[in-house]
């Protein structure tokens, strides 16, 4: 009966950070400027073309630089690519998913750490994330990465 009382007492203040993380700014700006994409026309066009051309490049990679068009669709990617780097509503859009990410990332290390420093938090990005080390760590914290 008392661990039942604890975890509905962990679950209420769980629901509680949840509401508060809905409600952040990062959460905001994430879901106004998915709206923003959706509505987009020209950013849907552009995400539709490079999705075409993207199927176009896995084609082309299954036979490597000895496909006829290898050249030709590498760069076209490439382009493609560019062009939805630069494109101010889906760079918004990219940058208020990574604030968010780095808010739930934050988080979640804040929860692991309050239980113990050995406990490793995956971020998805190894190479951004400084208490990660380079093998990936299965072993309880005793591979000696910080």
């Amino acid at each position: 009966m008392r661990e039942t009382v604890s975890q509905v007492s962990i679950l209420d203040e769980t629901n509680g950070l949840a509401h508060m993380v809905a409600r952040s700014e990062a959460a905001e700006a994430y879901r106004y400027w998915k709206k923003e994409l959706e509505t987009d026309q020209e950013a849907q066009s552009l995400i539709k073309r490079f999705q075409y051309m993207k199927e176009q490049y896995e084609e082309v990679q299954r036979f490597g630089k000895y496909h006829p068009d290898y050249s030709s669709v590498n760069k076209s990617v490439r382009e493609m690519k560019r062009d939805l780097d630069f494109h101010s509503t889906i760079a918004a859009f990219k940058k208020a998913e990574k604030d968010l990410e780095k808010l739930l990332i934050e988080c979640s290390r804040i929860i692991a750490e309050s239980v113990s420093a050995s406990i490793k938090v995956p971020t998805g990005n190894p190479f951004l994330d400084s208490k990660s080390c380079s093998g990936g760590c299965g072993s309880g914290g005793s591979c000696g990465c910080n």
